[in-house]
């Protein structure tokens, strides 16, 4: 699945074209062209070796970084549009038995205070997060016996059926837990109420994984690379990839993500639903976070973001609070289309936050209805959207729709009604003023009378106290 030496080697053999505004343009206007054309294929867009070239290109050449932010935005709004869909972690327990270097919840980590939500102490964090606009959710936990995903399974149905008012509700609940068993996906998927199922890697070099996890069942690298595989065996078909960056060359993660992608696709005719790009921030009694060996700087990693959008440009792409304001609003225009707002990493963070208990430090600590209102006066569109998800337009029905550009004809509307609902229920009064102009303008824009006559419909129905109204 991950071929080190072909990446090692493509690395070095394109460095010297790295520097040929001809080569770089085209293999934008081969990546661009490529998203505009129905495809069945991830290599149909561009190949290993042309990201190698983009990746080896100087971050520090404005001129060629320039051609290649604005191929990943353009390509972004290709596929997807405007729309940037919202969605907070909701963190159940931080026990856990791996030793993971750069993660406060690493085992021996005996200065973390340790915590397993109650089933009133959930049922209050998801209330909290409904009252911020929530409808979508990640939730996580630590791997521990203490907290087994009995547990986890159970505590799914009853976040999936916490109500609060005026509407608040939990539509979307996707995972993110340690690497399960064929038969234990199929419990999971079983529940009916998970979205996708996220995993990251968290390095792809295997000398790099083996130092960094040093005991517990996280410490096998061959497993958590095939649990992906595992999870759509068991018909799972919306998975999340990810890897976090600072352990290793940013060039070579990027590259075998890339192959676990590809493989995905070939395999399964299913590629990842969502690509992830963290970076490793400072944990609580963690001292390799605080000096990753290969930490990547800021023009890195917008570079990276722009290229696996524009490598992978059906694939959602996440940015979490882990970055700053300031970049993260750059990285808006980079190809993301989905960002966490006013996350905690703790559990229990959202109504009664303890110290010492979060995962890792974060860089954005604005509130949920800041990081929207910011999202607006940049011209994008706040969205809450899960339609697809109770559509059946999910894994190769999603991936099919999304290849051919159409998914932005189908979210467009369903966006909209969701900013709406939120506009109704839980806007303050700046953000309705900006909000409802950017709903007349959208609607403006949708050409097809169909989808327009049954927007103007569902609005107002919702108006009139309707909800979860989609395509």
């Amino acid at each position: 699945m991950i071929d080190d030496t072909k990446i090692h080697n493509l690395i070095e053999e394109t460095k010297k074209n790295a520097v040929s505004e001809d080569l770089i343009g085209e293999i934008l206007n081969k990546a661009k062209s490529a998203a505009t054309k129905p495809s069945s294929e991830f290599s149909q867009t561009i190949t290993l070796k042309d990201v190698a070239t983009l990746l080896n290109v100087d971050s520090k050449n404005s001129s060629l970084m320039q051609k290649i932010m604005s191929t990943a935005f353009d390509i972004k709004n290709i596929i997807y549009g405007n729309r940037i869909v919202l969605f907070a972690p909701l963190y159940v327990s931080n026990y856990c038995i791996n030793s993971c270097t750069y993660c406060s919840f690493r085992a021996e980590n005996k200065m973390i205070k340790r915590k397993v939500l109650l089933d009133d102490e959930l049922i209050e964090e998801v209330k909290a997060l409904q009252n911020l606009g929530h409808k979508r959710l990640v939730m996580l936990m630590g791997e521990h016996p203490k907290y087994t995903l009995d547990d986890f399974i159970r505590h799914i149905k009853l976040v999936a059926n916490v109500k609060s008012d005026p509407f608040g509700s939990i539509r979307r609940i996707n995972v993110e837990i340690p690497a399960l068993e064929i038969e234990d996906f199929k419990r999971l998927k079983a529940t009916n109420h998970i979205g996708t199922y996220i995993l990251f890697q968290e390095t792809y070099h295997r000398a790099t994984y083996e130092k960094t996890h040093t005991y517990g069942p996280k410490a096998d690298f061959d497993y958590r690379l095939d649990t992906m595989s595992r999870a759509l065996k068991a018909g799972v078909d919306d998975v999340g990839i990810g890897a976090l960056f600072g352990l290793y060359d940013y060039r070579f993660e990027v590259l075998a993500l890339l192959q676990h992608a590809r493989f995905l696709d070939k395999t399964f005719s299913i590629g990842p639903h969502t690509i992830s790009v963290p970076r490793i921030k400072k944990a609580y009694n963690t001292p390799y976070s605080t000096a990753p060996p290969y930490q990547v700087n800021d023009d890195d990693f917008k570079k990276l973001v722009a290229i696996i959008r524009i490598a992978v440009p059906y694939t959602g792409m996440i940015l979490s609070t882990r970055e700053p304001p300031h970049l993260r609003k750059e990285i808006l225009n980079l190809g993301v289309s989905q960002i966490s707002a006013g996350s905690k990493t703790d559990p229990g963070g959202y109504k009664n936050k303890q110290e010492h208990s979060a995962q890792f430090s974060l860089s954005d600590e604005r509130p949920t209805n800041e990081v929207i209102y910011d999202l607006i006066q940049m011209g994008f569109l706040p969205s809450w959207c899960t339609a697809c998800y109770r559509s059946n337009r999910t894994g190769k029905n999603f991936m099919d729709i999304a290849k051919k550009g159409d998914i932005q004809n189908l979210c467009q509307p369903n966006a909209l009604l969701t900013f709406a609902e939120y506009l109704l229920d839980y806007a303050d009064e700046k953000i309705k003023e900006v909000g409802w102009e950017l709903i007349e303008k959208e609607r403006a824009s949708i050409t097809d009378p169909s989808k327009k006559k049954f927007l103007d419909q569902a609005l107002k129905k919702i108006q009139n106290d309707a909800r979860d109204l989609f395509i």
